[in-house]
């Protein structure tokens, strides 16, 4: 499904294969060859969603463009199922394992791997051919990889990284009742969202 979102329309190079369940959502540009499979989301809320040639975004993987961090793979990329791409910029040659998460202003050189369940926190940067292991979570700039038990090493680095400021633009502490009033008001946008 192909919709327009705040003016922008999805555009698919004519040699690439888009899923008939999968959507794309607003300006998302998917490159020569790549194929986006079964129930894969590309939205591109306020910021674009760019897609690099040869690319597969696999079943049920999210890949979500904001206005400060937009969504850009290089070539060659392989995004598993179930996978969350939020707002990250990836290098060509990645791979992406299923149920891998990249949050907001996080970079990934060439050829990273983050496996399965892996974690790239907000704003977090990886060299090239970097390894997050089987449920790992990388976290900082330079990046450190860390396995998920060790919670307050991870917190040391996390908590600067100020995940609320990057995600939804308010500070630390921020009542639920204001944080979710903004996301429902941020996403109340696609009401006026047209299917092509």
């Amino acid at each position: 499904m192909l919709v327009e979102h705040r003016g922008a329309r999805p555009v698919v190079d004519a040699s690439a294969y888009v899923a008939p369940t999968a959507v794309l959502c607003g300006d998302v540009h998917v490159g020569a060859e790549a194929r986006v499979l079964f129930g894969a989301v590309l939205t591109a809320e306020d910021g674009r969603v760019d897609i690099g040639t040869r690319c597969v975004i696999m079943e049920n993987a999210l890949l979500r463009g904001r206005l400060t961090h937009p969504v850009r793979l290089g070539d060659d990329v392989l995004v598993g199922p179930h996978a969350h791409v939020n707002g990250a910029e990836v290098g060509d040659g990645c791979f992406l394992a299923t149920g891998c998460s990249l949050f907001p202003g996080s970079r990934l050189g060439r050829e990273v791997e983050v496996r399965v369940n892996g974690v790239v926190h907000v704003n977090t940067v990886l060299d090239d051919e970097a390894l997050v292991p089987i449920g790992w979570v990388a976290v900082g700039d330079p990046a450190r990889v860390l396995p998920s038990r060790e919670h307050d090493e991870i917190w040391k680095t996390q908590e600067g990284l100020d995940f609320p400021q990057t995600v939804y633009g308010v500070p630390r502490g921020t009542p639920p009742r204001e944080l979710m009033q903004r996301q429902a008001d941020w996403f109340a946008a696609h009401r006026d969202d047209r299917v092509l």
